[in-house]
């Protein structure tokens, strides 16, 4: 062994073994979450005294445990990762029967019963069973393969085809959860659902993404249907955005009187800095600009200031002594109310938010596109996974 080849075995052991560590510490996590979100749920359903606490649980359970890691919000997500993924209990009873920890599955008053098997010794959870379709992602897949943080942000998507689509991309792309926050800012499940060739756009958005690494295992409404898109190649971001706004000037030109296009795209130049604000109008009526930004995700703080930087610049270097100061309307994906409520306090009462979306694709197209885009290595994974989970246990 030379030098070269020692410093090779050294980062071999350190990849390997950092990346089984993440992956062990990411179980327990998903199973710890898991566990609490069950226990509320019980808590609500079964407990003696939940009537005492009604909507103010979390907040009294929270200041009770008094741990880090287990505040109000902490466990709002726990309760609605177990609310949202049912199905992974059997998994985790599994994981749990595996180190020897029984015990905090016994619950005097739940549903979830755990019983052993005399056959074999295995334990098995007694739940109702909730029909799974073939499209959807399957429940020891979930608990291996995507971590406690990536279920967290899939539980806040409603629809089940639209969040089993995320799953299965995250999956299959290795992708960190900040890379699945912004494909789903970016409504790449409603670009896969306009576009022709869906294998084209998955390889561009596999060229973009970050890959996942041991340690972010670790760390961690305007309705546009009016659009009327076409199915095109490939919908890339860049290409969304633009057809928006092309539809969107004529929309408010068409909302009612007053409305006068000015520019697209407008230059701003402050200090030696250049902007460009999306879509500029002057309304005849309420006598003043009207100024449209549009973002392709979802609100930030920064877009509230940006917009009122473009207001103001209007108010001072553009309103004639007549008009009324300029309006503000920007247009996102999704927001927070909390978070726009303090991003835009104390800014102009002209500033809106507001939120659109993009006709949906067809939920048989997009079931057909998950079936399909499961290729036979994939499947063959699937297939040695679930066999060596069986072997381990």
């Amino acid at each position: 062994m030379n030098f070269e080849s020692l410093v090779g075995r050294i980062n071999q052991a350190q990849d390997m073994l950092q990346a089984q560590t993440a992956h062990a510490i990411n179980l327990a996590v998903t199973a710890r979450n898991w566990l609490v979100g069950f226990y509320i749920v019980e808590f609500e359903q079964h407990g003696e005294d939940r009537a005492k606490y009604g909507e103010n649980l979390l907040k009294n359970l929270a200041k009770r445990l008094n741990r880090r890691g287990l505040g109000e919000r902490r466990l709002y997500e726990f309760r609605l990762t177990y609310i949202i993924y049912p199905q992974i209990g059997q998994v985790i009873a599994d994981y749990i029967a595996k180190n020897n920890r029984q015990d905090i599955l016994r619950l005097p008053t739940a549903k979830l019963q755990i019983v052993e098997n005399l056959e074999d010794g295995n334990l098995r959870l007694l739940t109702a069973k909730s029909h799974v379709e073939e499209w959807q992602t399957p429940a020891d897949r979930l608990f291996n393969r995507l971590s406690a943080t990536h279920l967290v942000l899939l539980s806040n998507i409603k629809d089940p085809l639209k969040r089993a689509f995320y799953e299965q991309e995250t999956i299959r792309g290795c992708w960190t959860v900040k890379e699945l926050d912004r494909q789903i800012s970016s409504q790449y499940y409603e670009r896969m659902g306009l576009s022709k060739d869906k294998k084209g756009l998955q390889r561009l958005t596999d060229k973009n993404v970050q890959q996942l690494t041991p340690r972010d295992i670790i760390h961690d409404p305007v309705t546009l249907e009016f659009l009327g898109l076409q199915s095109q190649d490939v919908y890339t971001e860049t290409r969304l955005e633009t057809i928006i706004l092309n539809h969107l000037q004529m929309v408010l030109m068409e909302m009612g009187r007053g409305f006068c296009f000015e520019a697209r795209q407008k230059r701003i130049l402050v200090d030696q800095d250049y902007f460009k604000a999306d879509l500029i109008f002057y309304h005849r009526i309420l006598k003043c600009h009207v100024i449209v930004d549009l973002k392709i995700d979802r609100f930030r703080h920064e877009y509230a200031s940006q917009l009122n930087l473009y207001m103001n610049y209007y108010k001072h270097e553009v309103m004639q002594a007549d008009d009324n100061p300029p309006i503000g309307l920007l247009l996102c994906t999704d927001y927070g109310e909390t978070t726009v409520q303090y991003a835009t306090e104390g800014l102009s009462q002209n500033l809106f938010v507001s939120k659109y979306r993009l006709q949906l694709p067809s939920e048989e197209e997009m079931r057909q596109y998950l079936l399909e885009s499961a290729t036979e290595a994939d499947w063959e994974e699937y297939r040695k996974e679930k066999d060596n989970n069986e072997r381990e246990k």
